[in-house]
């Protein structure tokens, strides 16, 4: 569903944010991305979601190329920042009308979908109210229930779990998976080290820019804890 190669991002400066990194993302898999601050998993997202130019490298979304294809590969997609960028002077239930029409989604789609979502999430009686009114964590919430309604088959998640209460952080657990399990996949970044074990089928862990780990999580796991391999290879890297 998602195939990275040979990526390549250089800041003006000379900062190499993200070196030559080459992993896929399988229909049907979750694959969690770990890293320190600055070890270039958000620039890496942005690039894979075809809002940042890259350097060298390929990034394909189901067959279709990000820099060549870019409206294609978009619509096979959804990508949701750490802090969503909504309009705050549209009600709610405007905005996800907004996203639907963008997507070319029916009444009877938008309908059931904006239902399903909105009462799972718990905010079905704050659609009609402006976005400028909403706290952060219900702003997170409708910038997933946009994501969730266009039922992209690729979703990337840059730290999604951030203003979410534990609530609405397991109801967005079930429909990764249900998501998931109807064919589409997740590639999502995190620091809750704990969630990405339980959630995740695979692991990839990135270092100054390099991907420097990545398979099966019982596999990156082991005997130990995805924290303390972490911490391990942290501590690696800061002796190099």
């Amino acid at each position: 569903m998602l195939s990275i190669n040979h990526l390549t991002k250089t800041y003006p400066g000379g900062k190499r944010a993200v070196d030559d990194l080459s992993l896929t993302v399988e229909p049907g898999e979750i694959l969690g991305f770990i890293g320190h601050n600055g070890a270039g998993k958000t620039t890496t997202l942005r690039c894979v979601a075809g809002i940042m130019e890259f350097d060298a490298g390929e990034v394909l979304i189901d067959g279709k190329s990000i820099e060549k294809q870019p409206v294609e590969a978009k619509r096979k997609m959804a990508f949701l920042p750490d802090n969503p960028d909504i309009y705050e002077f549209m009600t709610g239930i405007a905005y996800l009308n907004f996203i639907a029409d963008i997507y070319g989604l029916s009444k009877a789609q938008r309908e059931e979908r904006i239902g399903k979502y909105g009462q799972a999430f718990e905010l079905t009686g704050s659609l009609g109210s402006r976005v400028g009114s909403y706290s952060h964590g219900m702003k997170q919430k409708l910038a997933l229930i946009s994501a969730f309604i266009r039922e992209p088959a690729l979703l990337i998640l840059d730290e999604p779990f951030v203003g979410l209460d534990p609530a609405a952080a397991f109801t967005m657990k079930q429909f990764l998976k249900e998501l998931c399990e109807q064919g589409g996949s997740v590639f999502f970044s995190t620091h809750v080290l704990e969630v990405a074990e339980k959630l995740c089928d695979r692991i990839a862990i990135i270092r100054g820019g390099r991907l420097i780990e990545i398979g099966r999580t019982e596999d990156v796991v082991g005997n130990s804890d995805l924290e303390s391999v972490f911490l391990e290879l942290a501590k690696e890297g800061a002796g190099e």
